[in-house]
This record gives structure tokens, C-alpha cells and sequence, in this order.
């Protein structure tokens, strides 16, 4: 529950480009607003893992908590775009404090034979809020207005904050933080691995979507934009309900390969009807649905299992660390599409901006056949 509120919180700021838009943004504004979120945590991330091993989750969740309320609040009375940068610049941090925290504390919570599952099912509860905040908020905005919604986003960190207090950690191995030396030596060699490039490809796909899908299906004349974001998530969800055990029992490439030829193909969708914006042979919203069961059904099985396969190979006393990384990774590949394809949008049009994608995604599913095929029950133990 406590993952749910907190990023219902912040999931109700993938319709932030309507208020940049609204505010007089432009493309490129959006892409650097909400590409922001994620350099902050590409920054954060790996030395805030640091931490959490050595002091422990519960702190850094708190601190998570209660930047995302910040942030929120400040949301409220922003009036112009430079107050929206710190806004997200505060989302960031916030998000990097909790999720390091948080996922590193389930880490600690289950046997190595069932992490891919487990960590699926985890993060279905993020996966409700990424389907419902959307849709709810959506209905607020266009009744009340965006003051109101971000309001209600801040209501939604406290309950988070509130459910985080008692939370206890189990007892486990101590740590100590690294030298700088031996921390940055470390962190290289995580890097070091094909999986992480799969990681960039991955976000890649998924920050370019959620940053301008807004202003795209906005262009098309849709109104129901919700649609996406419920399709999207409603296929994550499934896949890790119906098939999450697949990761532990057939291997994590398995389902990591496979689910990277389709994000490719829900791209392409978009790049499709981008090319003919103003065609009526091609109608918007079921392409955008589709899309949306494609690439969300891509992401239900790929952070699960990427992040499963990182885990596999961290010491108990690492974890932190390396969940850091990952996830920083992860972001690397969210802030580039959000900066980068913020500037195609703006000059070549969305047409283009999907295709470009399209075919960096296509590079990056190749890469991942090269995955070594791993064992359905890892031989390396935390």
C-alpha cells in the first residue's frame, strides 16, 4: 500500500506537459521538464544505494516521502515553467530516496528462487497507480482544474508517509559505506554488464512515451488520453499475474528478450499513425490502446526480470548499491529520450520522433539476444 500512494503521488505528474503546454511550453520545454526527473536520479541513485546499505531503508523512505510531498505542494501555487524544473527536480530526488529503499528492502524480504516473481507482483501496486491516478486525474483537471489535482497528489504523499512510519527492517548483515575508490571501482563493474545496456534501450522507449504521449495524442484530437495510460498498465499487471513466474522458472532472458521486440512494435504503432496525423484512415484511439497493451505488457516482464538478474549477482551488503545503479541505468535511458527527442519533436515533427525511436528500440532488442541464458534458479546467492 505504501508503494501505491506514493506513486499515485507522482504518477499524476505524467500530465504535467498539459500544464507546461498550457503555461506557453514548448516541445523542448517538455522534454527538459520532465526529462529532469530522471537525471536527478541517474545522479542520485547509485550514491544514495550507497547509504541505504549502510544506514539503513526505513530512513530513506521517510526522506523519499517527504520530498515527493514537497514537491507536490509546491505544484500547487507553480504559475510558471521554472517553478515546474524544481518541482521535478524535487520529484527526483524523492523518488531515488524511496525506490532504492524500497526495493531493496523487498529484496531482503524473499528467496532468491522466487525474486523475478516477487518483484513483479511488487510492483504491480505501482502499476494500479500508474493505471488509476491518470484516469481519476484526468476528471479532476478538466473539472477543477490543475491546482486542485496537485493538491490531491499531496494528500496522497502524506497517507505514504503515514504508512511508512511504523514500517520495521529485518535484521541483516551490516554494512559500512565504501571508500570513494572502492565504491566507483564497484559501481564500474556493475556497468560492465549486457544487461545494463538492455536496461538504457529499455527506459529509452519508456521515458520517450510517457513524456510525450500528452502533447502527441493531444495533437489528434484525443480526450480520453487516460485510455493509454490503463491499457498500459492493465498488460503489466497481467503479464506479472498470469506469467511473473516464467522469470524464475525459464530463465530471466527468457522473457527479457521477447519483451523487447515488443515495445519495439508498440513504437512503431505510434510511429505510424505520427506520419499520417491528420489521416482519418487510421483512427487514434484504438492505436493509442494498442499501444499502450503492447508497451505495457513489454514493461511488465522487462524491469522485473532485468532488475532479478541484477540482483542475482549482488552480496547481501550491496544491494542498495547495486539497485542504485540499475536504476540509474534505467534512467539514463528515461532522461535521454525526454532531453534528446524532446528537440526531434519540436524540429522533424512526431512522425519522425517514433520512427528515430523505433529504430534505436530495434538495436537495443538485438543487443539482449545476446544475453546469456541464465538458470531458472540462479546458482549466484545473495
Amino acid at each position: 500500500m505504501t508503494n501505491f500512494f506514493l506513486f499515485a503521488s507522482l504518477n499524476g505528474f505524467v500530465l504535467l506537459p498539459l500544464y507546461i503546454q498550457r503555461l506557453g511550453g514548448t516541445e523542448v520545454e517538455i522534454g527538459l521538464v520532465m526529462g529532469l526527473y530522471s537525471a536527478v536520479g541517474i545522479v542520485c541513485q547509485p550514491i544514495i544505494g550507497r547509504w541505504v546499505d549502510a544506514a539503513g531503508r526505513r530512513p530513506f523512505m521517510l526522506l523519499g516521502v517527504a520530498l515527493v510531498l514537497a514537491s507536490a505542494v509546491l505544484a500547487t501555487f507553480a504559475t510558471a515553467v521554472p517553478w515546474l524544473v524544481l518541482v521535478r527536480a524535487l520529484q527526483g530526488l524523492g523518488f531515488s530516496a524511496f525506490f532504492v529503499a524500497n526495493y531493496a528492502y523487498v529484496i531482503d524480504l524473499v528467496p532468491v528462487e522466487r525474486r523475478g516473481w516477487a518483484l513483479g507482483i511488487y510492483g504491480i501496486s505501482g502499476m494500479i497507480s500508474t493505471a488509476l491516478t491518470p484516469l481519476f486525474g484526468e476528471a479532476i483537471i478538466r473539472r477543477f482544474g490543475f491546482r486542485p489535482f496537485f493538491a490531491v497528489c499531496a494528500v496522497l504523499a502524506v497517507i505514504a508517509a503515514a504508512l511508512v512510519w511504523p514500517l520495521r527492517e529485518r535484521a541483516r548483515a551490516e554494512a559500512r559505506p565504501a571508500s570513494g575508490w572502492d565504491w566507483a571501482r564497484a559501481g564500474l563493474a556493475d556497468l560492465a554488464h549486457r544487461h545494463m545496456a538492455v536496461t538504457v534501450f529499455f527506459g529509452l522507449g519508456t521515458g520517450t512515451i510517457f513524456a510525450f504521449l500528452p502533447t502527441f495524442a493531444d495533437g489528434l484530437g484525443v480526450t480520453t488520453l487516460a485510455l493509454f495510460y490503463t491499457a498500459y498498465a492493465g498488460a503489466a499487471m497481467a503479464v506479472r499475474v498470469l506469467g511473473g513466474r516464467l522469470i524464475d522458472t525459464h530463465g530471466r532472458s527468457a522473457v527479457i528478450v521477447p519483451s523487447m521486440f515488443v515495445q519495439v512494435a508498440a513504437t512503431s504503432l505510434l510511429a505510424m499513425r505520427g506520419l499520417v496525423m491528420h489521416a482519418s484512415a487510421l483512427p487514434a484511439l484504438p492505436v493509442l490502446a494498442v499501444a499502450g497493451l503492447l508497451a505495457g505488457g513489454a514493461h511488465g516482464f522487462l524491469y522485473p526480470g532485468l532488475a532479478a538478474l541484477v540482483a542475482d549477482q549482488a552480496p547481501e551488503t550491496r544491494r542498495g548499491a547495486v539497485v542504485g545503479v540499475f536504476s540509474a541505468v534505467f534512467l539514463v535511458g528515461n532522461a535521454g529520450g525526454a532531453f534528446v527527442f524532446g528537440y526531434v519533436a519540436h524540429a522533424l515533427g512526431y512522425g519522425r520522433m517514433w520512427s528515430l525511436l523505433t529504430a534505436l528500440l530495434l538495436g537495443g532488442a538485438g543487443l539482449s539476444l545476446r544475453l546469456a541464458g541464465e538458470a531458472p534458479h540462479p546458482l549466484v546467492r545473495a
